[in-house]
C-alpha cells in the first residue's frame, strides 16, 4: 500500500525563480479567463497584481545593473586608492620616526594619536 503525501509546493526566495513562477501563474490564469480557479482569491486579485509583474521585473533588472555597475567602480576606486593608502603609510612611520619622542605632532598632519594605555585583555574565569 503506497502512503499518498500531500507534497511542498515550494516557492523560492530567490526574486528572479519567484517572478518567473508569478509569470507562469499569472499566464495560466489569463489563459483560463473566466473559468480561472484564481478568480475566487481572498483577499489579492490578480487584475491587480499580474500588471505589476512586468515592472517588478524591469525595476530588478535596473538594480541589478546598477549593482555591477557599482562593483566596478569600487574595483576602480580600490585600484587607485592603493597609492594613496601605501603613501599614507609610509608618511605615517616617517613621521612616527623623525618625531618618536613628541609622536602628537603627527597631529599637525591630521593623523590622530592615541596615547592611552592599552588595556590588557583578562583570561575568562574557568
Amino acid at each position: 500500500m503506497t502512503k499518498l503525501t500531500k507534497g511542498r509546493v515550494v516557492i523560492s526566495p530567490n526574486f528572479k525563480e519567484t517572478i518567473d513562477l508569478a509569470q507562469k501563474v499569472y499566464a495560466k490564469h489569463q489563459a483560463d479567463g473566466l473559468d480561472s480557479l484564481l478568480n475566487d482569491l481572498d483577499g489579492d486579485d490578480w487584475a491587480v497584481s499580474g500588471p505589476l509583474i512586468t515592472p517588478s521585473l524591469e525595476l530588478h533588472n535596473q538594480a541589478e545593473e546598477m549593482t555591477r555597475k557599482a562593483e566596478d567602480l569600487y574595483r576602480q576606486r580600490d585600484a587607485k586608492f592603493a597609492s594613496v593608502k601605501s603613501a599614507l603609510i609610509t608618511s605615517k612611520n616617517l613621521l612616527k620616526g623623525r618625531f618618536s619622542k613628541t609622536p602628537k605632532r603627527l597631529g599637525d598632519w591630521g593623523f590622530e594619536i592615541d596615547d592611552t594605555p592599552p588595556v590588557k585583555k583578562t583570561k575568562p574565569a574557568q
